[in-house]
């Protein structure tokens, strides 16, 4: 028998009383912060801390739950901080709860579903003084927030082994791919074709559908390095006789020019994918130039420091021309050391973003661990006539 059954067993075997939120803690408005200085209290808001100030709003451990904007994201807090009026602190009666202990279980409540209002989401205290809430004895709660502080320390130690690995993956992609003099450089007009989707035939012969096969790959399918298919737009109802043009291959590269610019991913799929307007088809067209080699590079800091930032920063314009792309220079190594550098960096980018092994695979198992030993811990037998 764990130490939580057994108290359990001793101090509440019949169940626990259920009561409003309003019943054990406070709800309390924020402020503004104009009228502060400088200091090191933290000031949060909705999306988290804004900034620091010389003086507190409250100095004992609370729950700040957001009233607008990003309603799932509650903050425990246990240094003294200011709020803004974007999200509730709250003033907990620490002889009935502990603030830890309320905040694991607000969070496994989903606060997010109980927005009723139109436009901005929105939470009002006389919605969250209802919320119910199990109140076990004291131990039994303590003991309830160190098996969950366990698992978010897990959590958070993958966390910072990620972020250090994404540092070190970065260091030696730059590394790897800042070559020397002695390499040949070519201009990518010259190695590949660099086109787009006109746009009479985006007009005229594309048509998007929320369901189908064949889809068109937008701006936003394209993040750091990867395919982003969560939100897509399909065209099997299109003219694609038409389309020959824009229908992509295995090994093409794509890269946005407008907007969010210099995303860079590799298709993967035959028979699958179309160009769609502000993304450029970058299709190698020498074979001493592997597609995977000049993904890696279009990613690397020396490309984007000399040539992608002195080119944005050169002029106000919001989107790269298809002139300017085709003359972008990438070295052009041998083939075996290209094969080499791919091989390197793959292991990297598989350990660091791999959804399915390696680091952020692990993350996401331990969250989904820690979700639901969180809703198990937290789920009790109501005692009768509470």
């Amino acid at each position: 028998m764990s130490r939580l059954e057994e108290l359990i067993q001793e101090l509440c075997p019949d169940g626990v009383e259920y009561k409003n939120l309003e019943n054990i803690l406070t709800i309390k408005n924020g402020r503004d912060y104009k009228h502060l200085t400088e200091g090191v209290v933290p000031v949060y808001g909705s999306g988290g801390i804004m900034t620091y100030v010389n003086q507190a709003i409250y100095d004992k451990p609370s729950v700040l739950i957001p009233r607008k904007g990003s309603l799932d994201k509650l903050y425990y807090v246990d240094v003294p901080f200011w709020n803004v009026d974007t999200i509730f602190y709250t003033d907990i009666n620490l002889t009935v709860a502990l603030p830890k202990y309320v905040y694991y279980y607000l969070q496994s409540q989903h606060l997010e579903r109980l927005n009723k209002a139109g436009g901005v989401p929105s939470l009002t205290q006389a919605v969250l003084n209802k919320v119910k809430i199990p109140v076990p004895p004291l131990p039994v709660q303590a003991e309830i927030v160190r098996i969950l502080d366990n698992f978010t320390e897990l959590t958070a130690e993958l966390t910072a082994e990620l972020t250090a690995r994404k540092k070190q993956y970065e260091y030696y992609r730059d590394k790897l791919l800042t070559v020397d003099n002695n390499v040949e450089h070519v201009t990518i007009g010259d190695v590949a074709t660099v086109t787009k989707l006109a746009g009479f035939e985006f007009t005229k012969y594309v048509k998007y559908t929320e369901t189908g096969n064949i889809i068109a790959l937008r701006g936003l399918n394209v993040k750091a390095g990867k395919l982003d298919l969560m939100d897509v737009k399909y065209i099997d109802g299109s003219d694609l006789s038409k389309l020959t043009r824009s229908k992509l291959h295995v090994g093409d590269m794509l890269f946005t020019y407008v907007g969010t610019i210099g995303q860079v991913a590799l298709v993967d799929e035959e028979d699958k994918y179309y160009l769609a307007p502000n993304v450029a088809l970058i299709r190698s067209t020498d074979e001493q130039l592997l597609p995977q080699f000049m993904r890696y590079y279009f990613q690397s800091g020396e490309f984007w420091k000399t040539q992608i930032n002195r080119l944005l920063q050169s002029s106000s314009m919001q989107n790269i021309p298809m002139e300017k792309i085709r003359k972008f220079i990438i070295p052009l190594p041998p083939l075996s050391e290209q094969e080499r550098i791919v091989s390197i960096l793959d292991r990297f980018d598989t350990l660091c973003n791999d959804l399915t092994s390696g680091l952020p695979a692990e993350i996401e198992a331990r969250q989904k661990q820690y979700e639901y030993y969180r809703d198990k811990l937290l789920s009790f037998q109501e005692v009768k006539g509470s």
